[in-house]
């Protein structure tokens, strides 16, 4: 059984670190030709439709862990820019990334990948506007964090080999424990437990499994190995997507750091969007 379980880990892990590797190289290089000016030239502008997209395609080419978004979501406000679209970005960020989506089409299918991405920008949109309309503006604090700067980006081999380096160093890890822990469900748990407890019939997890991801931190890279596992062990689609969405879109360390930024009412309130948009996206996954 441990055999086995190794095994897998091994399997796994090959087939991530590959993907991971080319995947991060790719988009590092490409991260070149991004003309990140205009897009923040959108992102100010008054058209709301324009600025929402611009915020979607920020949070594209911005950091994985939802943690290093604060110190962007900081400087978008330092410069004005309109909450609603800076509360997109902030939604949307932690979700979603080119690489980690490249890696769950190969993994999890590219119509899961679709749904997901379509799902998590609508609610990030949404979401972020509805606050705005609501007013919840007036719940930021007069703060600034320091420590953000931007850089210029322009096309290099070697700035593209630093970027794919930094990226193993933050993501690779979560990556691996993921492949880990996938490794263990594989090899240790049995198929019938987790059918029979998680299968399709039991919806009622899906808002469980939204509640409960928020402390448990598990970041999206590691999430998509365990994913794997625990589809084809027979849990159902609808709660792993949900875990995998508030896990991901409202950490602790993220919500502690938005205390600095975010009055308490802001706060509960973003927390109260993730859960309920990672619950509202299980049910989408539960009815596919």
């Amino acid at each position: 059984m441990w055999g086995e379980t190794i095994r897998s880990f091994f399997e796994i892990a090959l087939e991530l670190t590959v993907l991971f590797v080319f995947i991060s190289f790719a988009i590092s290089a490409l991260q070149g030709f991004i003309p990140y000016e205009k897009i923040e030239k959108l992102i100010s502008g008054r058209n709301k439709a324009w600025g929402a997209a611009a915020a979607i395609v920020f949070a594209f080419i911005t950091p994985f862990c939802s943690c290093s978004t604060i110190p962007v979501v900081v400087n978008m406000l330092k410069k004005k820019m309109p909450f609603g679209i800076v509360m997109i970005f902030l939604f949307a960020s932690p979700v979603l990334d080119p690489t980690i989506l490249t890696i769950m089409g190969v993994v999890l299918g590219w119509k899961v990948t679709l749904i997901y991405t379509v799902v998590t920008t609508f609610f990030s949109i949404t979401v972020g506007l509805i606050l705005e309309a609501l007013g919840f503006e007036k719940y930021v604090k007069n703060v600034m964090m320091s420590g953000y700067s931007e850089e210029e980006k322009k096309f290099s081999l070697k700035g593209a080999m630093k970027g794919t380096l930094q990226l193993i160093r933050s993501v690779y890890p979560y990556l691996i424990i993921g492949a880990a822990v996938g490794a263990v469900i594989h090899g240790l748990v049995p198929t019938e437990w987790i059918s029979g407890f998680f299968g399709r019939d039991h919806w009622w997890l899906i808002p469980i499994a939204a509640i409960i991801g928020v402390p448990l931190y598990i970041r999206l890279s590691s999430m998509i190995p365990i994913s794997q596992i625990l589809i084809l062990k027979g849990m159902a689609l609808g709660p792993v997507m949900a875990m995998m969405i508030s896990s991901a879109g409202a950490s602790l360390p993220e919500v502690v750091l938005l205390k600095s930024i975010f009055k308490k009412e802001l706060v509960f309130i973003f927390v109260l969007s993730v859960i309920s948009m990672s619950t509202v996206s299980g049910f989408i996954f539960y009815l596919v």
